[in-house]
């Protein structure tokens, strides 16, 4: 057999078949169960634009989790993330079917029931993840599209997470995590110098962007060139902020449980030190 054989059709959009590599997967497609059933065959070809879960255990997640999910919702949903395969270089883990279907599925409960959860890391994620985030726009734009119903632009944020799980291999708890690390680092700092640092300004965007790739460093263990001559230079000139810099790295490797080389220290104290210029201007 060189293609699928259809072993139980659970929807329109879903169904369980025997592939050639894989033993049973779970297809998911747009009308890939209208007017099947079991024992038909279809060619490898004809699922292009479907999607082939071939993990077991993320099968058996998939299957209990239709019957509670509306065909029409799947059917968007898997529009969506057939925008985010072809808008991506990356692949795209197959967990993200499961991941999304089940979150705005909940969303749309929610939202029924006039229940609305606030995204307090909707700027963090934005600055971090551009692209994610604007695919993340893009589905609540489809869903409002095709289905009528307008999510809370919050969803953006939380789908933009999933969508960067999905592309970098990362389990949604460490994504996650790291929003919450640098919405932690970004208050610490606005708190010790006194600046609320506006969410939508470049000085924001520098703040983020920054903390970004440096815990990106620390998770890869990658080293950053000493120079002792600007540390000591840095304590002397500005050594309330070389303070700052190293209570943030204190709470970094608190929470990433990685130790943190001691030139991070003096690159965040330039770029901190940057910021209580820019706060001076303000005032």
């Amino acid at each position: 057999m060189s293609g699928l054989q259809v072993s139980k059709v659970l929807n329109n959009n879903v169904i369980i078949a025997h592939h050639p590599q894989h033993d049973e997967v779970v297809v998911i497609g747009k009308g890939i169960g209208f007017n099947r059933k079991a024992g038909d065959e279809m060619p490898l070809s004809s699922v292009e634009k479907m999607f082939i879960l071939t993990n077991e255990q993320e099968q058996e997640q998939y299957k209990q989790l239709v019957p509670h999910v509306e065909e029409e919702l799947i059917e968007v949903i898997n529009e969506g993330i057939l925008y985010v395969k072809e808008h991506s270089e990356l692949p795209v883990n197959e967990h993200i079917q499961i991941a999304l279907t089940d979150h705005i599925a909940f969303a749309m409960r929610r939202q029924e029931q006039g229940l609305v959860i606030q995204n307090p890391f909707l700027y963090e994620t934005r600055e971090m993840y551009p692209e994610e985030f604007r695919m993340g726009e893009y589905m609540l734009e489809l869903i409002h599209k095709k289905l009528g119903v307008e999510l809370e632009p919050d969803e953006a944020g939380f789908i933009a997470l999933h969508i960067h799980s999905a592309l970098t291999n990362q389990h949604i708890t460490q994504v996650k995590g790291n929003s919450h690390l640098i919405a932690d680092l970004v208050s610490l700092v606005e708190t010790s110098i006194a600046y609320h640092v506006p969410r939508n300004s470049l000085d924001y965007s520098r703040l983020v962007t920054h903390l970004r790739f440096a815990i990106e460093r620390i998770r890869r263990g990658e080293s950053v060139q000493e120079n002792a001559s600007l540390e000591k230079l840095l304590k002397q000139e500005y050594p309330q902020i070389y303070a700052l810099a190293c209570e943030l790295i204190i709470l970094m490797e608190e929470r990433l449980k990685e130790s943190v080389y001691a030139a991070e220290a003096c690159y965040l104290t330039l770029h901190l030190q940057r910021l209580v210029q820019k706060k001076e201007q303000d005032d």
